[in-house]
């Protein structure tokens, strides 16, 4: 199959091409309409034109005209991919010709599927791709010795492959901007331009390219990674302390490499029905007051709660209570950045605190929390149980002492994260009446834990990560105790 790319931005174009030739097209690409269309006149019909909106000399809306009124083009599979995307510029753009929209950012799911409704490919060929070529995994660390052992670590992997390097951040904006890779490693701490300042710079140009950050978890390396985090860092892991070459390998192939295939995935399917990934509970009236609020969240999480938490934590009447999969020492930290940017106190739980209206309580990394009293009083246990889903504090074991405690009364909210912490939890919640909000793919940045909640029919609704803490006030104030 052949595919021209029709696009000012050379990033964008680089992004186009590396997912479509995963999908087996050959590439052609033009910098705006009237290369595109002497490119059409001199190389032939490809099976798909994707066109950007605004571009110089001739932009989207002018090439998709045109190409309609020519009766060689009028049957041409064309894709408008813009950031302009609100409905009256997607009817435009369809009104001028083309056959379906797609916004940017995107994700290479949302691409596949695109083409497999516009019939230019296959459910089983984009399924497929996903699995088709190594992560390419772009090392940024100003230290040769830690460049050098994770690039032999990963490299050796044979579902990853290191395509470059870099001593600095500047450096690596510059290897980004020649050839985006499927993920960065970045390094915290950096002369010439450090992990954070760096990180802002990729989240401008590529803003869903994933970044794992690689740092000291040193009380300042610490507090430098939620930094990070909340600047839109995807994940972390931790440089492993002075120890044998072989035992630093180890812990990259455990925390590190696991994690890049977390935010990378290869396999499984990228194209599902519409119908599975938005499956929802039937929303019914309800008029039980809401007696708490309940949040699971995992990876992304810092970015997710710095979203959601400002819409109502200021003027909450009732209690939230949060999991965030995260270790002890990041909790405290956490909890205090939030504090500043809700305007309202958030505070790791205490072991028997008794727990308010307002309070704003966030599981201490490494221990369970789960709430237990009566109609009188409610109170915060922590305990150090066995972790379940492989977590500690896990989201499952909040959500049950929910359930129990409050029942109808409970509002679940479900966060980016992965694996499926929270899915027993929110059936308990919903089996109480109570009701569930999950993430949608598009805003997550791991569509695991969420996705699990939609798939399974728990979620009363699912939402833009923008739209959730609006939605909690809403219902706060429609259904407040």
């Amino acid at each position: 199959m052949r595919a021209l790319v029709v696009d000012d931005s050379k990033p964008s174009r680089s992004i186009l091409a590396r997912v479509l030739r995963d999908l087996r097209f050959d590439c052609t690409e033009a910098t705006n309409g009237l290369e595109a269309i002497a490119a059409l006149a001199t190389q032939g019909r490809p099976d798909l034109v994707t066109i950007n909106w605004h571009m110089p000399v001739m932009d989207g809306i002018e090439l998709l005209r045109k190409l309609r009124a020519n009766p060689a083009h009028r049957t041409l599979k064309l894709l408008m991919v813009s950031t302009e995307n609100d409905k009256d510029q997607i009817a435009t753009a369809i009104a001028a010709g083309a056959d379906d929209f797609l916004a940017k950012p995107f994700t290479p799911e949302a691409l596949a599927r695109k083409l497999v409704s516009l019939g230019v490919c296959t459910s089983a060929e984009a399924a497929a791709a996903g699995t088709r070529g190594p992560i390419r995994v772009l090392v940024v660390d100003d230290s040769a010795t830690i460049r050098n052992v994770l690039s032999a670590t990963l490299g050796a992997d044979p579902d990853l492959k290191v395509v470059g390097t870099a001593i600095n951040g500047q450096v690596a904006l510059t290897s980004i901007a020649a050839s985006p890779p499927d993920i960065v490693l970045l390094d915290v701490e950096m002369p010439v331009l450090d992990g954070i300042s760096t990180l802002r710079a990729i989240r401008r140009t590529h803003p869903k390219l994933p970044v794992l950050m690689f740092s000291s978890l040193t009380e300042r390396g610490s507090r430098a990674t939620l930094d990070a985090l909340l600047a839109g860092a995807n994940d972390y892991a931790a440089k492993p302390a002075a120890q044998t070459p072989e035992e630093v390998a180890a812990r990259i192939r455990e925390e590190v490499i696991v994690k890049i295939k977390q935010l990378v995935p290869r396999g499984g399917p990228a194209v599902r029905s519409a119908a599975a990934v938005v499956a929802r509970h039937p929303a019914t009236a309800r008029r039980e007051p809401i007696r708490g609020v309940v949040i699971g969240v995992s990876t992304g999480g810092p970015t997710a709660l710095a979203e959601v938490l400002p819409a109502f934590a200021a003027s909450v009447g009732v209690p939230v209570l949060i999991v965030q999969h995260m270790p002890a020492f990041f909790t405290a930290q956490l909890a205090e950045r939030l504090s500043k940017l809700c305007n309202a106190s958030v505070r790791e739980a205490q072991a028997g605190q008794e727990i308010r209206p307002g309070d704003i309580l966030l599981a201490p990394g490494g221990r369970h929390l789960e709430i237990v009293g009566d109609a009188g009083t409610t109170r915060a246990r922590l305990t150090d149980d066995p972790p379940e889903n492989s977590c500690r504090p896990a989201a499952d074991v909040l959500f049950r002492s929910a359930a129990r405690l409050w029942g109808a009364g409970t509002l679940g909210v479900v966060l980016t994260g992965m694996g499926r912490d929270g899915l027993q939890g929110s059936r308990m919640i919903v089996e109480a009446g109570g009701t569930v909000i999950a993430q949608d793919e598009f805003t997550s940045v791991v569509w695991g834990m969420p996705g699990e909640i939609a798939r399974a029919g728990l979620a009363d609704a699912v939402l833009p990560l923008q739209q959730i803490g609006v939605e909690v006030a809403l219902r706060l104030k429609r259904r407040g105790g």
